[in-house]
């Protein structure tokens, strides 16, 4: 866990128990957009004892604290990830396919945006949706585009 976790953590009143350090590290160490399935099943391969219902309450409260992202990119079910690297995502409709992005001059846009309406932007979340290549190529796409 970073140092900076840990102050995030204080800050909002909340203690760091090893079933949080556990979680962070999980996502960290696996990098993209993990469900709570997949965070669970990978950090029980450390902590074999760890519940579902703790990865869920965890993911909660992390979320609660600033310290990770609730995704939902196309499924019926929360992705979790790592809050701050500043990337944004292209999800393909047809097959669930998730790409990162990172768009150098969002910075500037959101700052002029905000500075044009008296507002004070903290934070973005762009998900783009449309088909990858795959699916155009299919066929999967063919209805969608177009409208």
């Amino acid at each position: 866990m970073k140092n900076s976790d840990r102050k995030i953590l204080r800050q909002a009143g909340k203690r760091i128990t090893p079933q949080r350090v556990l979680i962070l590290e999980t996502m960290r160490e696996a990098g993209g957009h993990l469900d709570a399935d997949e965070i669970y099943h990978l950090a029980r391969q450390k902590a074999p004892r760890l519940s579902l219902s703790t990865v869920y309450r965890t993911l909660a409260m992390l979320k609660e604290a600033g310290l990770v992202d609730e995704l939902h990119l196309g499924e019926e079910h929360y992705h979790y990830e790592i809050k701050g690297d500043g990337h944004h995502h292209l999800i393909c409709q047809g097959c669930g396919k998730v790409v990162e992005f990172e768009c150098p001059f969002s910075q500037e846009f959101l700052r002029d945006l905000g500075s044009g309406y008296d507002f004070e932007i903290t934070g973005i979340h762009l998900d783009l949706v449309g088909y990858c290549a795959e699916c155009r190529q299919g066929g999967q796409g063919d209805g969608e585009r177009g409208r």
